[in-house]
């Protein structure tokens, strides 16, 4: 029977599929998986009767058994596997003696449930890859769509030189990409099979251990590592390092579109729809629901990851206590990350850009921003410091008068004579200081595009 529903906020911190992976259904069938598997590996080199693998794989299907009683057991047992296999040589030797004699040879419990949680993780990792493909593609085509559109860049929370709504939006295409390609390499790593028997040498085999081993692997379509894993976790944590980071990169999109929700700068939304971002007591409230996973990802999942790090120094061949700290903190990284990337599914395809006021805030400081511009090009002529000096000068003259830094620059000699005004207006434009954020954006569109071939 399936256990009962998780969390309250399940719909919102985390993508259904990616839950249905990691509900108890999923780990228990993941080492179910592993048991079916290893009996036709070891039918298939002779170890045990042909005839006991049909009972053993039909006996290997989690609906069959009950989940609440195997986590009463748990808590005897110490971990999942042993009331599992207690279980299921039961439930086979109902029907077939003999099978239920070949169940579980030569494993440990944790070949049972570490191989069943990197089962587990292969499913997770095809929601993520399908995932982060469709939000590259997103950004690419947003990225594209606002490359010359100028808004104030902000370094210090403070307005800064002018940049492309784009080249934001590039900025995390470009970190994406590279998570998409660190998925890629840390694959056949971590798809790795987890077989090494009571302490990891494969004795009760025999001679015919590593040849199990590889047709155990081979059934599963996992990589054979050179040795049994049991107390190594540098693959899940290389996994669950690839989600922190992961869960960054999406907090700081949540991070940035907050700020830009803002009342006082309402540059960018987040996509409206009835009821979305609404208040219980103000009518008037739209707030960035979608931001707020983001934010909420990448807030917890650095404990998470911090959790499995610390983890790492395991005793011996078989950890007590590290290695159960990490069965439930890895799904929960997995839950966490798929959960923010259906927000920014959501929410990047859908933005709604306020590309006037955008503009508009530029103008917040009355040209103060374009302060570099001038200076660079008065440096032309009267060379750095001055220049240099001499702008500092002029938007304290701004500032202090309350006017636009074009009025004091045009009032000022020093700088009219070298400046005319055609030059002092161009320099002035947003629009013609914007650098190579168009380049920056077909670079981004173009590495997204060599990725996904």
């Amino acid at each position: 029977m399936n256990s009962p529903s998780n969390q309250l906020f399940d719909a919102y911190f985390t993508a259904p599929a990616m839950r249905g992976i990691f509900c108890d259904h999923g780990r228990v069938q993941g080492m179910l998986d592993f048991e079916a598997a290893l009996a036709r590996a070891e039918a298939r080199l002779g170890l045990i009767p042909a005839a006991a693998v049909a009972p053993i794989a039909a006996a290997c299907q989690a609906e069959l058994y009950d989940f609440a009683a195997l986590a009463e057991a748990i808590v005897t047992a110490g971990n999942s596997a042993i009331p599992l296999v207690k279980a299921l040589g039961q439930r086979i030797a109902a029907s077939d003696a003999l099978a239920e004699r070949f169940v579980h040879l030569g494993a440990t419990s944790q070949d049972a449930m570490d191989t069943g949680l990197v089962l587990q993780l292969r499913a997770a990792i095809g929601l993520l890859e399908s995932d982060l493909a469709q939000l590259a593609g997103a950004l690419a085509v947003q990225a594209l769509r606002y490359a010359d559109t100028p808004l104030a860049g902000r370094t210090w929370l403070q307005h800064a030189t002018p940049v492309t709504l784009g080249m934001k939006l590039a900025g995390l295409l470009g970190a994406v990409t590279r998570h998409r390609q660190r998925l890629a390499e840390l694959k056949p790593r971590l798809l790795s099979l987890q077989f090494g028997g009571a302490s990891g040498s494969l004795a009760a085999l025999g001679e015919q251990g590593f040849a199990v081993a590889e047709a155990l692997a081979a059934e599963l379509g996992l990589t054979l590592p050179e040795q049994p894993w049991h107390t190594q976790r540098d693959r899940l944590v290389e996994f669950a390092s690839l989600l922190g980071m992961l869960a960054g990169s999406l907090g700081k999109l949540g991070r940035d579109i907050s700020l830009l929700m803002q009342t006082e700068t309402a540059e960018l939304f987040e996509p409206a729809a009835p009821g979305r971002g609404g208040s219980s007591t103000m009518p008037h409230k739209r707030n960035p629901v979608s931001a707020a996973v983001l934010i909420g990802a990448a807030t917890r999942a650095p404990g998470l990851v911090s959790t499995m790090f610390s983890a790492m120094p395991q005793e011996h061949e078989r950890s007590l206590g590290l290695w159960h700290a990490e069965w439930e903190t890895l799904p929960q990284l997995c839950c966490l990350v798929s959960g923010a990337l259906q927000q920014a599914l959501l929410l990047v395809p859908g933005l709604e850009v306020d590309a006037a006021r955008m503009r508009s805030n530029l103008e917040l400081t009355q040209g103060l921003v374009l302060a570099e511009a001038v200076s660079i090009a008065l440096a032309q002529r009267i060379g750095r410091d001055a220049a240099h000096h001499l702008l500092e000068q002029c938007c304290r003259h701004a500032v202090e008068q309350g006017v636009h830094l074009r009025q004091v620059l045009s009032e000022t000699p020093p700088v009219s004579a070298e400046l005319s005004s055609v030059e002092l207006d161009r320099l002035l434009d947003p629009a013609h200081y914007l650098g190579q954020a168009r380049l920056w954006v077909e670079r981004a569109v173009a590495d997204h595009q060599s990725f996904s071939r």
